[in-house]
């Protein structure tokens, strides 16, 4: 898979003239472009493949074009359960099946994929298009994993899977460390559900802080318990602060903490 020779050899050259051939990015672009390899620790050989797995849908569409990074994606999706999978296996030799599962669907979610995105600065390197741009695209969790997924699915076509094991292997280490931090859809619940056991008041989530323009908002709330503030969380939206700071409260009962910040 290492070079243009063989079946991938026409795929490529397509890939070419459809993104506008071997032109140079701008020094800007071309920048960013390198912070992006430099990151995930991969060059890339054919940068029109980089730049296809950075092309949303959104930039293709206003230009009248087929092309975007779905495809890289679809592919992306695959090698990246297939390499956590062989890490989880090969990290918790004792762990069944079911706990194997469960691990590997914290790592290869949205919420994770997202943050390691945004960590990598995958959102300043991607090509939205002048709506998505506006809404705050670069940002939304959504495109940051499909984005990431995208570079997963380039670096195995180009270089095969033992280069893409080396790129997804260390994000995992970071990811399983980031899904510890990360709600769960369902933390509220699961803390209301604690407290009424325990027979305290329902937690109260407020609202302290507001900031930025409005489409980069940053909400911080923090969540009470028993007459306490108890952990606090910033966010992107209200409700995902809220799970958030849940989330943070339900380790420090678990804990036995008492702090505002998490």
């Amino acid at each position: 898979m290492s070079g243009e020779g063989g079946r991938l050899g026409p795929w490529l050259r397509a890939l070419r003239l459809a993104v506008g051939g071997e032109r140079e990015p701008a020094d800007a672009e071309r920048a960013t472009l390198r912070r992006l390899e430099t990151a995930i620790g991969y060059r890339f050989r054919h940068r029109t493949l980089l730049v296809r797995a950075l092309t949303h849908r959104s930039w293709a569409n206003e230009r009248g074009e087929d092309e975007n990074f779905e495809r890289l994606e679809f592919l992306g999706d695959s090698v990246l359960g297939l390499v956590a999978s062989e890490w989880l296996f090969e990290r918790h030799p004792d762990l069944p099946e079911g706990h194997l599962s469960r691990r590997r669907s914290q790592l290869v979610s949205m919420p994770v994929l997202a943050a390691l995105g945004d960590e990598l600065g995958l959102g300043a390197a991607l090509r939205l298009g002048v709506g998505e741009e506006r809404s705050g695209g670069r940002s939304k969790p959504s495109i940051l994993a499909d984005g990431l997924e995208a570079l997963f699915g380039a670096v195995f076509v180009e270089a095969g899977l033992e280069a893409s094991r080396r790129v997804v292997r260390p994000l995992l280490e970071r990811g399983e460390a980031l899904a510890v931090d990360l709600p769960s859809p369902d933390s509220k619940t699961r803390l209301q559900e604690r407290v009424q056991a325990e027979g305290s008041e329902l937690p109260d989530y407020r609202l302290v802080a507001e900031e930025g323009p409005d489409h980069e908002k940053r909400f911080t709330v923090e969540c009470w318990v028993g007459g306490e503030p108890r952990a606090r969380a910033t966010e992107r939206t209200k409700k995902m602060a809220e799970q958030r700071a849940a989330a943070r409260t339900l380790r420090i009962l678990e804990g036995g903490r008492r702090t505002p910040d998490g």
